[in-house]
């Protein structure tokens, strides 16, 4: 099990604020990351992935890999793979998918319902989790790895707030 040395949170007033802090969260990025990105249906993971794509200048339509699972993305920093792993049945059919054909050292993973990949993902360095609060979310950030650690410090020294 990975220790959690960081932790970050943020109340996230709408889809407009979320897009923005992502956006500008994503200058902290670098690859190889996995970020894995945890909340019920409907809580702002894909707007989450959106914000971070547009930071890092995809300029293109962004839309949940609920069906194809794995949807790649090229960026000023490389490829970003976005995956959704909600209708997966077991972590098994990873394989099926290619999983070990993504280059780990060079991608940049954003991993939607991780837990249904659990024993076949590599391992992660954020996870990220959204929570419906009314009609604002909370986003909780936490570290399991050194490079997550590294970029909570460098979130929280930023003092990187959401834009209202």
């Amino acid at each position: 099990m990975n220790e959690v040395s960081e932790r970050y949170s943020q109340i996230i007033e709408s889809e407009q604020a979320m897009v923005a802090w992502a956006s500008q969260f994503s200058s902290l990025i670098s690859a190889p990351c996995q970020i894995h990105l945890m909340g019920n249906l409907g809580a702002g993971k894909t707007t989450l992935v959106r914000g971070i794509l547009a930071g890092l200048a995809y300029s293109g339509l962004v839309q949940s890999p609920t069906y194809t699972l794995i949807e790649p993305y090229e960026t000023k920093l490389g490829t970003v793979y976005h995956m959704d792993l909600y209708r997966l049945g077991s972590g098994e059919e990873l394989e099926y998918l290619g999983i070990r054909d993504i280059d780990g050292e060079k991608a940049i993973c954003l991993i939607e319902w991780p837990e249904k990949g659990q024993g076949y993902l590599p391992p992660f360095d954020l996870e990220i989790h959204l929570e419906v609060q009314r009609h604002k979310r909370l986003l909780g950030m936490s570290s399991v790895s050194s490079k997550g650690s590294q970029m909570i410090q460098r979130l929280n020294q930023a003092g990187l707030q959401s834009n209202d």
